[in-house]
């Protein structure tokens, strides 16, 4: 459902004025107004003190939430809910799937001002109600926050936080969610600006248990740590960090054993949940870490490079390199959720842009023709700056990516399916070995160059037009990115591909191409032909 299309629903305190407020918004919004307790009053036929004297709590919240089930399901409102109302998991449920929540927060002080002598409140018809009411922000807070806005109330009149609700409204962006279909599971992968606020509204209805353990990198800790904490606080989510060094050089058996026996020292349980924030390696060693730790932790993916948000964190794949190549050791242990805040790539240089962009294209390489030649006519201005453009492209390729991997979970099959996804990577994984796995050359420069390595195969062995040459390797060098080998050795690279984990049989397997989008995996390469296409792209 559409944001415009969905109702709103006004949740918060006693006193917040989520009726004056919300009879407003429906008056300028053209939408019908319901106020949720009296409805229950309508159908009881008592007021609410009469329920909780006659029944009890429990039975008037049953009631509630029947009410509300009933209003949501007939087209687009404006409600105002009890305070208590949001607290249900099934109620808060509801709102999600049919709503807009909207938290009017406000302070206590002003709170107490407006429900004193108010006689038909029942919470506060016993006790202080000043302490009444701090207790119930203190319980019911961090649940609010879960609300898909927050709207900070004052003394201000009404209209004037009406008009704040609206401007709310209009500025909120539901992320795009992708869905991951597995045999066993699913999970979303959400893509929007600025969910590293939301983080925590967003990650509590999935948690098993509200505490989590972070892992980073100094870098990343240093731009969105603060961000993420805040937004796990503000919804009660325990959490405790745990940084490494930035860079491939800490994708080590030795980094994921120290997180390991980090982990272990702070007496984690099977429910804590292991949350990776930054880019493919933090997510890939975090979730490697993940599924040792208690032989299998949940995992939560924050990607904050192009280049992990379309490919490392979709799939399950974890691991760490070793000293006879890369994600030679790890296991498959796919997230509970995928958040990508495309805000967060703001921050990246455009070196870094242009090194996520690489696996963005190759999805339109393997299998997805008309959408090589969208990334034709934009992919500059993307890399240029424009972010609705690059949230688009960022979205196609992780629906493409769920796709593989929803029909091929822990690559198995043998040829087709998710081994489709290694498109130029067997050059790619040579090219860094032999590098050094740095700054000289990142993975996605590897791989942009393996994209025009693994064409110019495919058309050497007749299997792809000879013009597709041309054509790819034109629209790397478009983009920035490296589409011929900086006079490496030739046979050095051929022995790294020998080591390669894709190797059947001790033969040389490769995906290659038909065409744009034709993808295929095939393993009777000649090594001499391999050979001959890394000297005619750079290769001495």
């Amino acid at each position: 459902m559409k944001a415009a299309e969905r109702s709103i629903v006004l949740v918060g305190l006693m006193g917040a004025g989520k009726t004056a407020i919300g009879k407003r918004l429906a008056a300028q919004l053209g939408l019908p107004f319901y106020d949720a307790d009296h409805e229950i009053e309508r159908a009881a036929g008592m007021t609410i003190a009469e329920i909780f004297r006659t029944h009890d709590e429990a039975y008037f919240r049953a009631g509630e939430k029947r009410v509300i089930q009933r209003l949501l399901a007939n087209g687009r409102i404006v409600l105002a809910p009890g305070g208590g109302a949001f607290m249900d998991p099934e109620t808060r449920q509801t709102i999600r799937e049919r709503a807009i929540s909207v938290w009017l927060r406000c302070p206590l002080p002003i709170l107490l001002q407006r429900v004193q002598g108010r006689t038909h409140r029942p919470l506060l018809n016993t006790g202080n109600p000043a302490e009444t009411l701090a207790g119930l922000s203190a319980a019911r807070s961090p649940i609010y926050a879960q609300a898909d806005i927050i709207v900070d109330g004052s003394e201000d009149p009404p209209h004037v936080t009406t008009t704040n609700v609206i401007n709310a409204l209009q500025d909120y962006q539901a992320p795009r969610r992708v869905e991951v279909v597995l045999s066993q599971s699913s999970y979303g992968v959400l893509i929007a600006p600025n969910l590293l606020k939301r983080a925590g509204a967003l990650l509590a209805p999935v948690l098993p248990q509200p505490r989590c353990v972070i892992i980073t990198d100094n870098t990343v800790a240093g731009l969105h740590l603060a961000t993420l904490q805040n937004s796990l606080t503000e919804t009660g989510i325990a959490h405790s960090v745990l940084t490494v060094p930035p860079g491939e050089s800490s994708k080590t058996l030795q980094t994921w054993q120290n997180l390991v026996e980090a982990l272990l020292e702070q007496r984690v349980d099977r429910y804590t949940t292991v949350i990776a924030l930054g880019g493919g390696v933090i997510g890939d060693l975090a979730g490697f870490t993940a599924a040792a730790t208690l032989r299998g932790l949940p995992f939560v993916q924050i990607p904050t490079t192009v280049l992990s948000q379309v490919d490392s964190s979709v799939g399950g794949k974890t691991g760490v390199n070793a000293a006879r190549g890369k994600n030679l050791v790890g296991a498959f242990h796919q997230p509970l959720m995928v958040i990508a805040d495309t805000a967060s790539l703001s921050t990246l240089p455009p070196r870094e842009r242009r090194n996520g962009y690489a696996e963005i294209v190759k999805s339109a390489l393997i299998g997805d023709a008309p959408f090589y030649e969208w990334c034709e006519t934009h992919a500059v201005a993307m890399l240029n700056g424009d972010d609705v453009l690059l949230a688009e492209a960022i979205a196609q390729a992780v629906r493409f990516k769920a796709s593989v991997v929803a029909g091929d979970e822990r690559e198995t099959k043998p040829s087709g399916g998710r081994a489709l996804l290694n498109l130029g990577h067997t050059f790619a994984h040579a090219l860094e070995a032999e590098t050094g796995y740095g700054s000289a050359l990142l993975h996605g420069e590897a791989v942009a160059t393996g994209l025009v390595l693994a064409t110019h195969l495919s058309a050497q062995l007749g299997f792809c037009p000879q013009e597709d040459v041309g054509r790819v390797a034109a629209h790397i060098e478009q983009t920035g990115l490296p589409h011929r080998i900086a006079a490496l050795p030739a046979e050095r690279l051929l022995a790294h591909m020998k080591q390669d984990k894709k190797m059947r049989g001790g033969k040389l397997t490769f995906v290659l191409t038909k065409g744009i989008g034709q993808a295929f995996t095939f393993n009777e390469v000649p090594e001499d032909a391999v050979r001959a296409t890394l000297l005619a792209n750079g290769a001495v």
